[in-house]
């Protein structure tokens, strides 16, 4: 990996992907996931810790866990940098030393990093914002009712009306998230560019191969939704696998980036 003191490096050209890139990413990510476990259960701690909390601070209701649900894959980044200098270092045939690893991690504050975890701060602040909004605008008006309780209440016109545009405005803000950070934080790993080019490069790489990463965005959601529904504890074995896999994909779609 390269060292904060070393100078900007050469921007790599982005290659165009298959569904056959895909298929490949995802069963060298379990085979990462398999060679070092122990560390995809430690950085997927990470992200189980915020699912839980988030369903907290939903307080049980539909509504805001719908909401915060949506929002989960807005902070879901912050760990992974862990999974891809694990792949990183498989892929070099460096040993897996937990100080290291972790020294890596840590390393990341004095970088770019947490430039771009600002932003995905931001974005996730904006939509709470925004999800508490839309609820006022469809929920605002009615008749005052416990939705802990009370479900028929989203079966109305304006409950499922709310219900569709927050899972539009979610995915839609998810999908952005997604855009800059699915090469952009490997990148950030892996070479010495600063956030902005990242995130540019990230969005390039998704529009070169849009079809693709459509369908990779599409994978990503659904293993994150069917991890969540038992206590999260799915995302255990998803994570690890998916964070895994992003790595080999950035390693596809930036050839160059060695």
């Amino acid at each position: 990996m390269a060292d904060e003191t070393l100078q900007a490096s050469p921007l790599p050209e982005v290659a165009r992907i298959s569904l056959a890139d895909l298929s490949l990413a995802l069963r060298r990510g379990a085979a990462d996931f398999r060679r070092a476990p122990a560390f995809g259960i430690f950085f997927s701690g990470f992200y189980v810790l915020v699912g839980l909390g988030l369903w907290w601070v939903g307080a049980s209701t539909f509504v805001w866990s719908l909401a915060l649900s949506l929002g989960f894959p807005l902070v879901a980044p912050f760990a992974a940098v862990g999974l891809y200098e694990v792949s990183r270092r498989l892929e070099a045939g460096l040993p897996l030393v937990w100080s290291e690893v972790l020294g890596v991690v840590a390393q990341e504050r004095k970088r770019q990093l947490p430039w771009l975890g600002a932003i995905l701060v931001i974005v996730f602040l904006f939509w709470s914002f925004l999800a508490h909004m839309i609820f006022a605008l469809f929920m605002g008006l009615s008749t005052m009712t416990n939705i802990s309780s009370s479900y028929e209440v989203l079966l109305t016109p304006n409950g499922l009306s709310m219900i569709a545009v927050e899972v539009l405005i979610g995915g839609a803000a998810a999908f952005f998230v997604f855009a800059i950070t699915v090469v952009g934080m490997p990148l950030l790993l892996d070479r010495e560019v600063d956030f902005v080019t990242a995130m540019l490069q990230s969005i390039r790489a998704v529009r070169e191969n849009f079809a693709v990463m459509l369908v990779w965005a599409g994978v990503i959601a659904g293993c994150l939704f069917l991890g969540m529904l038992p206590w999260f504890l799915g995302l255990f074995v998803a994570l690890p696998v998916l964070g895994h896999a992003t790595w080999h994909i950035y390693r596809r779609v930036l050839p160059d980036a060695d």
